[in-house]
């Protein structure tokens, strides 16, 4: 039994019947929970919990599938339990839907009220009002200093361009902000929740282009999420690059041709 297992169920006030280690939690450690009353839930240990809570319910709040925050504290982040029986390939329409709602709703500027991490990687959240500058110093700057000196120059140089590349004032919609297909939980068909954010409030084709980071979302999705703004191909690989560099970051030289492929892609 771990301690966050134990933590948990002190927090629920329940008799932990038993702890389960989930796989896929690179940044934090994840335990399934059962209790003695046939609660089953969710104990995740390891980020910023309190910030974390308060990124599900503003999803929640949006129209979002999420699970439900048990309790909360500095130490761990306690969720319901959400049953999932599949890939996300069946609910493209869905997912679509979802997306549309959550981005129909916005914030008074990019960025979000607290700084987030993705594990030991610090990710700032500070308010700007011009997005173009928001992604620049943000999103891509902050890498600069431990890239090696070609790559770093090239994201310089593109980071130089932006205000000629993105839209200077685009709605300040709410973003899931890691939006692959690990963090969408599909049951018959339908999105049955959206878990590991890193919301803040932005373009809403960062969270399109990171959904096609690692996978290719289908004409049904599309048809769900609505059209998309002229342009959309262009600034593609320029919001795919944040997630690229964050892998490259995180995970090792594995992902620097990924990072390579955005800014070819962009032009760079």
């Amino acid at each position: 039994m771990t301690d966050a297992a134990r933590h948990a169920a002190d927090l629920l006030g329940r008799r932990l019947q038993r702890a389960e280690h989930l796989a896929g939690g690179d940044l934090s450690t994840v335990h399934r929970l059962v209790f003695d009353d046939g609660l089953h839930a969710v104990v995740k240990a390891g980020g910023a919990a309190p910030v974390e809570a308060a990124m599900l319910q503003a999803l929640h709040a949006a129209g979002a599938p999420t699970p439900e925050v048990l309790a909360c504290d500095g130490q761990v982040l306690v969720l319901s339990w959400v049953d999932a029986d599949g890939p996300v390939a069946p609910a493209w329409h869905d997912l679509g839907c979802v997306l549309a709602r959550l981005h129909a709703r916005t914030g008074p500027g990019y960025g979000w009220p607290q700084d987030y991490a993705f594990g030991p990687l610090p990710i700032d959240n500070r308010t700007h009002a011009h997005w173009p500058t928001f992604w620049a110093q943000r999103r891509l700057l902050p890498f600069v200093p431990s890239l090696p000196s070609g790559l770093a120059r090239r994201i310089e140089r593109l980071a130089g361009t932006l205000d000629a590349r993105l839209p200077a004032t685009p709605p300040a919609s709410l973003l899931h902000g890691d939006l692959w297909y690990g963090n969408v939980l599909c049951a018959r068909h339908r999105v049955a929740a959206l878990i590991d954010p890193a919301c803040y409030y932005g373009d809403a084709e960062v969270d399109l282009a990171m959904l096609q980071l690692f996978d290719r979302p289908d004409a049904d999705f599309h048809a769900g999420y609505g059209p998309r703004r002229p342009g959309h191909a262009e600034r593609l690989p320029i919001y795919r690059l944040w997630p690229a560099l964050v892998h490259l970051a995180l995970f090792g030289e594995g992902y620097r041709a990924l990072v390579e492929s955005q800014l070819r892609d962009a032009g760079v």
